[in-house]
């Protein structure tokens, strides 16, 4: 399941609301990008750049700072970093109460794609309780979360890889059973019915919560005014970065 990167801080974290399974994310759905993490403080905001030259830029309270270093700013600039910070800080748990819901819509996808291949498995305590674990770990993750670094595609695919380990074998189990079964009666057809069932779980499985997240793209569409915002305020201050640069955070295609 292979899980693409996002724009900024609030795009990663909308992971199961966008990128698993290819689903339409934030960066697709808002044309958005951005060659930087954040961090999330609570007197500040970090963004480092993902690519050489390394960068660290800092915006606190309307303050602007590049590698440890103040920008000197006038007051309109001023205004425009710290309306930044504020939409921003607006901005994250939106998306975080947005990928909530794609983790319990993913959970929901699950059950329904147990009880449809193996109403045995559904009914597995081991499965429900597998599930309910990672879903209240992954719940937790994006609640405490203050750093984008944590979402990028190699960790998101460690966090969902292990959804479908533990899910995956019961349901899968359950069906090879049942085509020896039909196999031992002589049923060589629903045998392989079976089998062939049990073979294409996994992409059936991410084809359903796929089909779920996808709900939830009206939502992900109210949040492209927000990061609109971002690039027209970054891109309104005036004051170039030290290494003769224009400020350039987000790009949103309008």
């Amino acid at each position: 399941m292979q899980i693409r990167n996002h724009v900024l801080y609030a795009c990663a974290l909308a992971l199961l609301a966008a990128a698993p399974l290819h689903a339409k994310g934030i960066d697709e759905t808002c044309h958005a990008r951005s060659g930087y993490d954040v961090t999330v403080t609570d007197a500040a905001l970090q963004f480092d750049r993902r690519n050489a030259p390394p960068q660290r830029l800092e915006m606190r309270r309307g303050e602007l700072a590049v590698n440890a270093k103040a920008v000197a700013l006038g007051a309109g600039d001023r205004k425009r970093i710290a309306a930044f910070e504020t939409t921003l800080r607006e901005l994250i748990p939106k998306i975080k109460s947005l990928a909530q819901r794609g983790v319990d819509l993913s959970v929901f996808a699950i059950r329904e794609e147990a009880a449809s291949a193996s109403p045995v498995s559904a009914a597995d305590p081991r499965l429900n309780a597998r599930v309910d674990a990672r879903a209240r770990e992954l719940k937790t993750r994006i609640a405490n979360s203050r750093t984008s670094k944590e979402w990028n595609a190699g960790a998101l695919n460690g966090y969902m890889a292990p959804v479908l380990a533990d899910v995956a074998p019961l349901i899968a189990g359950d069906l090879a059973q049942k085509a020896l079964e039909f196999s031992l009666k002589g049923d060589l057809s629903g045998a392989v019915a079976l089998t062939e069932r049990a073979a294409g779980l996994r992409a059936s499985l991410e084809a359903r919560i796929r089909a779920k997240l996808e709900t939830l793209q009206p939502e992900i569409e109210k949040l492209c005014p927000s990061l609109r915002r971002l690039d027209a305020l970054e891109t309104g201050v005036t004051r170039s970065l030290p290494d003769g640069s224009r400020l350039n955070l987000v790009e949103t295609g309008r």
